[in-house]
């Protein structure tokens, strides 16, 4: 049966939030960063998490994971000066793992049909991306915000995480390139290998504003109920 580790990457600076550091900004009466973690626990799909906080929240985040109890959370490390290190360090600390999900401690709406779906995506193509088909019409614009195009809405995806990938391959990528990118998959992609990308869901938002946290609630309270 092949394994399957996760990192979850909760090592940001939170610029803005106003000052609140939303790893562990309270939603339902736990810290964001819980939910997060919880979605992984309670999945089937995964054998082994390790948590990527900021180097000053480690010993907040190993009482935090020591008291919720969490049998698959192997490790909590510190995290890097880019969101790509810090995936790196968590990436080096996973063992014996066929396969990796990054995802965004800062995405706690997560459902395990997603993870599903990324698995499943992954196994056929080697790496795949959770993603929405935009619902905006996007502009490309100059340094000076005079619009250049215009691309073809029906063609354009708002990246996502869960991310997943066959071990290896994304940690190869992560040795073989130090070029800067905002997310794994771009790293993938540079060393040429296809990625795949999935439907992930509207609702599985990132929270970086206060609103996020009211919205993110209102998705998990409903979550709760059904």
């Amino acid at each position: 049966m092949s394994k399957v580790g996760a990192v979850i990457v909760a090592a940001g600076s939170s610029t803005r939030m106003d000052g609140v550091d939303k790893t562990f900004a309270p939603i339902l009466g736990l810290p964001l960063v819980l939910h997060t973690i919880d979605r992984f626990e309670l999945s089937p799909l995964v054998h082994q998490i390790v948590l990527v906080l900021a180097i000053d929240s480690i010993a907040l985040g190993q009482q935090m994971v020591q008291q919720r109890g969490y049998t698959k959370v192997t490790n909590v490390c510190a995290g890097g000066q880019r969101r790509q290190d810090s995936v790196r360090f968590g990436l080096e600390l996973l063992t014996a793992c066929d396969w990796v999900i990054v995802h965004d401690g800062a995405r706690p709406c997560l459902d395990d049909a997603t993870i599903q779906r990324g698995l499943e995506a992954a196994a056929e193509f080697g790496s795949a991306v959770a993603g929405v088909p935009v619902k905006d019409t996007i502009k490309v614009v100059s340094t000076d915000q005079t619009v250049q195009e215009t691309p073809d809405r029906s063609l354009l995806w708002a990246a996502q995480t869960p991310q997943v990938f066959r071990y290896r391959t994304l940690l190869d990528a992560h040795h073989a390139s130090d070029r800067d990118v905002t997310d794994d998959a771009a790293m993938v992609e540079s060393q040429g290998n296809p990625v795949k990308m999935f439907f992930g869901s509207y609702e599985n938002i990132k929270v970086t504003t206060g609103d996020d946290l009211i919205i993110a609630e209102t998705f998990l309270k409903a979550s709760s109920t059904t």
